[in-house]
């Protein structure tokens, strides 16, 4: 039987990415994606709901995730659901459950310029880290959703 674990998010940055540094020098950014759906009720009021979304990305993805992205910063985020299981300071089991992107893309403009960029990396990135891909499906072509998204 076969099955998917795809996830595609539009959203911004509630804050700066964290970036961290494993032991073997490759980068881990962690970021905090926020998506907001509207509506409106019966009574025709407008209505909203913000879902957040913790995401984590490697190597060079990781590094130009903290050059590039700021608080605020809206992107478009391809990957997979993944949930890890770790031991608090207090010796208490804890879960959680996160996206590891394997695409990213900067939506929005810059000063000067409009649009974003991209960045997929190579499908040979290793690390011990138990969230990193290490092997990833070819990409879609997503690039004609993402112009739409952005131009809304």
């Amino acid at each position: 039987m076969a099955s998917l674990n795809k996830v595609m998010l539009i959203g911004n940055l509630g804050r700066d990415p964290e970036i961290r540094y494993m032991p073997s020098g490759d980068a881990i950014a962690t970021l905090n994606l926020a998506t907001t759906d509207t509506w409106k009720d019966k009574g025709g009021e407008k209505q909203e709901r913000t879902e957040w979304h913790r995401v984590v990305m490697f190597g060079k993805q990781a590094e130009i995730a903290g050059e590039y992205l700021k608080k605020g910063s809206q992107i478009y985020i391809e990957g997979r659901l993944q949930t890890r299981k770790w031991t608090d300071k207090s010796n208490v089991e804890r879960y959680t459950t996160e996206i590891v992107a394997d695409r990213m893309q900067m939506l929005g403009g810059r000063s000067g310029s409009s649009g974003g960029g991209s960045y997929e990396p190579p499908a040979d990135q290793g690390s011990d880290y138990p969230g990193n891909p290490s092997a990833k499906p070819a990409a879609s072509n997503t690039s004609r959703i993402i112009d739409a998204c952005a131009a809304s």
